[in-house]
């Protein structure tokens, strides 16, 4: 049976005696409406919330309504017309004069809606043009006073640069010296960093080659000889910039002058070109509310101004500390190399040390290795022979599981089934102990085995040693920077 209130069509052939107010039931089946429930009173679905008053109503206002009811609804006295409907859809139709309001309501909705977007067009139009207008002459307006800045900025930064190269000129004698210091200080760094790169390679040795020889020791003392040689250099330098104070400081506010005029200059030539239409341009949200500035017109051509009468107070005659630079960068080139030649000794000595070493290594794992080819051999010339013995045992026990097939007193333990008995003892016996000799074999083998992985790893590890003292640390320490260039002639 289908429950109340069933979307589904339902034909109404064989109507059963209900209440007036009560509707046909729903269902897909006529089987349905067959006095199955012959007792069940429908009446008090009347009041369920989902039942629609759509159909009472018209059915009792429009008299056409009648000829769609059932005698026994007594609603109309004609007969039911055999009539298939939906009766959720009768239950939501509308009227003609709803389908014609509707259709009104949509036309008047339509034309309001286009006349308002006309309108709204038309004023879009009109602001658009007036606001290309006034965006045109506000940006040109930025790009004239960006290129007026422009001038400006390369006027002082001429000024700046014709002061400077008087600075330099004034200071050359000085600054030649200082000069010759730093570049014999910046050559110290190349043979530091072959040091110290040759220690931190000898850190990757591996295992018992991990050991404190005379190379490290001769290292260690040449990173101490080359951190010394720069200390004292350093001082001298302190000793010679301390005569350049005066003329280092205005020389050195000139510069940052013209780098922060070369700076501001291209990042004002280059606004001053930028166009609508040039590439990377982009939103910066917020940037408008950001006031970054630290000055006005007046105090910025103040600070350059003051900036060039500095630098021309300051330009004196000075002397220079030439002796004892000259003095430092000889004995300090000396140094580095004594120490140079006796690491690269200590290198030479252990290298072939562990050349040494490495052939008498290869020599054992040779032999080693043909040890542990004999082995395999031998323990496969075993398996073998365990193979051929299992056959022999298989014929044994095959006879003697047939033999247990002999009928009644053919069961006899006679002279062949005791020595079929005996054979198979035998034949297991003898694999038990080919199998125990195999596990022998096997076990000499791994050992062989592990002295082979003992006597490569060690391999390993002198080659390793070899390939670190030999192909870096040697190959870096030919780079060593000759004696013109450890006194700054080069």
């Amino acid at each position: 049976m289908e429950l109340l209130g069933s979307t589904l069509t339902a034909t109404y052939a064989h109507p059963r005696p209900a209440s007036t107010s009560f509707l046909p039931a729903i269902s897909t089946m006529t089987s349905s409406y067959r006095d199955r429930f012959p007792h069940y009173n429908l009446t008090h679905s009347l009041s369920l919330p989902w039942r629609p008053s759509t159909y009472y109503k018209v059915a009792s206002n429009l008299p056409t309504l009648g000829p769609y009811c059932t005698r026994s609804q007594k609603v109309s006295e004609s007969t039911m017309l055999p009539f298939v409907s939906n009766r959720t859809t009768l239950f939501t139709r509308y009227t003609p004069d709803d389908w014609y309001r509707s259709n009104l309501t949509n036309y008047l909705e339509s034309d309001t809606s286009r006349h308002n977007s006309e309108r709204l067009r038309v004023d879009t139009t009109r602001l658009i043009q007036d606001k290309y207008q006034e965006m045109r002459k506000v940006q040109a307006d930025s790009t004239q006073n960006l290129g007026e800045r422009v001038n400006d900025i390369g006027f002082w930064k001429s000024e700046i640069i014709y002061e400077l190269d008087a600075m330099i000129g004034e200071t050359n004698e000085l600054t030649d010296v200082k000069k010759k210091l730093e570049r014999a200080l910046m050559e110290t760094e190349a043979p530091l960093q072959v040091a110290r790169e040759c220690l931190f390679h000898r850190e990757k040795r591996m295992g018992i080659d991990l050991v404190h020889d005379e190379v490290e020791k001769e290292l260690l003392t040449e990173v101490d000889i080359i951190l010394s040689c720069q200390e004292r250099m350093k001082l001298h330098l302190d000793k010679a910039i301390a005569q350049l104070a005066a003329n280092r400081a205005a020389q050195h506010e000139l510069e940052k002058d013209l780098s922060n005029k070369q700076t501001a200059y291209r990042i004002d030539d280059k606004c001053h070109h930028l166009r609508n239409t040039s590439e990377g341009i982009s939103y910066f949200r917020g940037v408008e509310r950001v006031d970054a500035t630290v000055s006005v017109p007046e105090s910025w051509a103040k600070f350059t101004d003051d900036n060039i009468l500095r630098s021309q107070s300051e330009r004196a005659a000075s002397t220079k500390l030439r002796d004892d630079i000259q003095n430092l960068l000889v004995v300090t080139a000396n140094e580095m190399w004594n120490q140079f030649n006796k690491v690269n000794l200590a290198f030479t000595n252990r290298i072939a040390e562990t050349a040494d070493a490495k052939n008498k290594i290869q020599i054992h794992l040779a032999k080693t290795l043909q040890e542990i080819f004999q082995t395999e051999m031998t323990i496969e010339s075993i398996k073998k022979a365990i193979r051929d013995k299992s056959a022999f045992l298989k014929v044994a026990q095959t006879r003697l599981d047939e033999r247990t097939r002999r009928p009644n007193i053919e069961l006899c333990r006679d002279l062949s089934q005791l020595r079929l008995v005996n054979e198979v003892y035998e034949v297991d016996e003898t694999i038990q102990t080919l199998q125990q000799r195999l596990r022998e074999a096997e076990n000499t083998l791994q050992s062989l085995v592990h002295t082979k992985a003992t006597l490569e790893h060690d391999l390993a590890v002198k080659a390793n040693s070899l390939y670190i003292d030999q192909e870096k640390c040697l190959g870096m320490r030919k780079s060593f920077p000759n004696t013109l260039r450890l006194v700054g002639f080069c």
